[in-house]
């Protein structure tokens, strides 16, 4: 892993580039631009950004009536007013007639700049999931997340984009290709399988660096289009190693965890373990603390492979 960015940064600079070459690019904005990094799009482009204020739900809507006259609208807010407070007009006016619009929920996750619970978006994704036809994206750092964003508006369909606040290690480079709908092989082993989503992809690396020094060969599949889930891929690491271990700044109950759970259950029943929020609100503190109370941190993935791998040697894998 080399450098920091944020991925709100990496986006207003794809937003920008993507502008300068598809012309149908809009962006709306309600009151949060400079912390989105919008206000970059805004700048270059002011003739396609709107600024609607602090009314989210009529930003929803004004983003599907521009996308029923062919345009491409970008919505800009953090992540926890983008899945909640306009879920009906998410569900009714953008996802229903499967229009062609891009939410970018800013801020997702626990670190969100010590704000507390009322902007800690923990079950966006869940959420996003469940809506019939809605792809949700969460990359894991600034180089995924702007080919996410020059991908999402070329799909024609209902997008979900989950960033978060915070720079955040670089995992990929320049040589790296992004496609909605598939997972990647960040690093190959052969003991226990970590699939992970967003930034918590760092993590993993650091837990498999941590793991290797025990002996333990972690394979770590990355996977930023939770919806449609690589249903291939998770089941191609489930059978490399069997057992998982899920990792995702999110509620373990209806995020990539759980999506993983069903999947298994269905076409390859693994033990596994799932690395996320309990069923908890957070709280107002500095990220590492944070981290560290909610059970995010890289040493918590080490814990949960330790605790697969003692199972099995155990013979109660099964069972875990």
């Amino acid at each position: 892993m080399t450098g920091m960015i944020s991925q709100r940064e990496a986006f207003g600079d794809a937003l920008v580039e993507l502008g300068a070459v598809n012309d149908r690019v809009v962006v709306i904005d309600a009151d949060l631009a400079s912390s989105t990094k919008v206000d970059k799009f805004a700048a270059a482009y002011p003739e396609r950004f709107f600024q609607v204020g602090v009314a989210e739900q009529n930003m929803m809507g004004i983003a599907a009536g521009l996308a029923t006259m062919g345009f491409v609208p970008f919505t800009s807010t953090f992540a926890c007013f983008a899945t909640t407070r306009v879920a009906d007009q998410i569900r009714a006016s953008i996802a229903q007639p499967h229009l062609p619009v891009i939410a970018m929920g800013a801020y997702s996750g626990l670190i969100v700049g010590k704000v507390g619970k009322t902007h800690q978006a923990i079950e966006d994704i869940a959420l996003m999931r469940a809506l019939p036809g809605m792809t949700v994206l969460a990359p894991g750092d600034g180089v995924e997340t702007r080919r996410a964003v020059l991908a999402a508006a070329d799909l024609g369909g209902p997008i979900y984009l989950r960033l978060t606040r915070d720079p955040c290690p670089t995992v990929f480079d320049d040589t790296y290709r992004f496609e909605i709908g598939r997972a990647v092989v960040v690093r190959e082993g052969g003991d226990v399988s970590i699939v992970t989503t967003g930034q918590m992809v760092s993590r993993a690396v650091e837990a498999a660096a941590a793991l290797a020094a025990e002996s333990i060969q972690a394979h770590i599949l990355h996977v930023p289009t939770v919806k449609p889930l690589d249903r291939e891929a998770v089941v191609a690491a489930a059978e490399r190693t069997g057992l998982v271990v899920t990792a995702e700044e999110h509620s373990i109950i209806g995020g990539l965890g759980g999506a993983v759970a069903e999947t298994l259950g269905e076409h390859r029943p693994t033990p596994m373990r799932r690395v996320g929020i309990a069923d908890v609100f957070g709280e107002s503190a500095p990220n590492d603390d944070l981290l560290e109370k909610y059970g995010l941190t890289s040493g918590h993935i080490v814990q949960a492979a330790r605790a697969l791998l003692a199972a099995r040697r155990a013979g109660t894998a099964a069972t875990v």
